[in-house]
């Protein structure tokens, strides 16, 4: 079965710093780009970060450039997103998504094909 599996998510004070994985069957790993979105109740979902299939170049919002780093394992199959100097204003869902286009939030988003469940992440001021 394929499917994504996130973890990693929590509840830190403001400058503190933490690191969210994403497992992914060996089938989804070897064939797509990996990225992060997240999103808050009531708002539309945001891009965060993508990586390429080979991890050779990375693509960032605005918002988080400088602070985040989305990396990839694959031998392990996994995804990660190290955020660190983190606001209050990351605080949301973060979701893990495969997909085929790495150039930028917008194509990946609309080329999406596997979603994660989720997991929380919540920065206090």
């Amino acid at each position: 079965q394929e499917r994504l599996v996130e973890s990693g998510g929590g509840l830190v004070q403001a400058g503190g710093s933490l690191r969210l994985s994403c497992a992914a069957s060996g089938r989804i790993f070897s064939r797509y780009a990996m990225g992060w979105f997240r999103q808050i109740p009531g708002k539309e979902r945001e891009f965060v970060a993508v990586i390429r299939l080979t991890g050779s170049s990375t693509y960032y919002a605005d918002s988080v450039k400088d602070r985040f780093t989305i990396s990839r394992d694959n031998a392990k199959n996994t995804v990660y997103l190290q955020m660190n100097s983190l606001k209050p204003e990351d605080t949301a869902v973060y979701y893990c998504a495969a997909g085929l286009s790495s150039n930028g939030g917008g194509s990946f988003f609309q080329s999406a094909v596997y979603w994660g469940q989720g997991t929380q992440v919540t920065v206090s001021s």
